[in-house]
């Protein structure tokens, strides 16, 4: 299993703007070139991320923000956002185990307790992580570049 790039994309943009959101016009462009990604990747990011209500896009000149205040939104506010779980459900179980194979018959019961439980441990720790913890230490990263 692999989270997809939206994810680490998405919190990226967050660090961008707030590192860059006085001296730049926080543009899908903009994003694009320090993400090293396409323009409409970053478009369809800001369009999850803006539909979650995360961030405003001010169409022209506008450019992208913020909405809340970064330390009320979390990890687990963003992948909620941009990555597409079905049912809220991380695993995906194949559709059919065979009800004639013992294995088969009973593979749900063995698993599904424990990726659901497997779920709940991670969206707790993402919930632990805000955007203003990752905005401090990208900065605090800066800083040390820069001396």
């Amino acid at each position: 299993m692999q989270i997809s790039s939206r994810f680490t994309i998405a919190v990226q943009v967050f660090a961008c703007i707030s590192t860059f959101a006085e001296e730049h016009k926080i543009t899908s462009d903009f994003l694009a070139s320090s993400v090293n990604a396409n323009p409409v990747v970053i478009r369809r990011i800001l369009q999850q991320l803006k539909g979650a209500g995360l961030i405003q896009v001010t169409r022209g000149s506008g450019g992208a923000a913020i909405a809340k205040p970064v330390e009320t939104i979390t990890l687990l506010d963003i992948f909620k956002a941009v990555e597409c779980v079905d049912g809220d459900q991380l695993f995906h179980f194949h559709e059919n185990p065979n009800a004639q194979c013992p294995v088969g018959r009973n593979i749900h019961n063995v698993l599904d307790g424990r990726l659901e439980n497997i779920q709940k441990v991670m969206e707790n720790e993402m919930s632990k992580v805000t955007v203003a913890d990752i905005i401090r230490d990208t900065s605090k990263y800066i800083e040390n570049e820069n001396r």
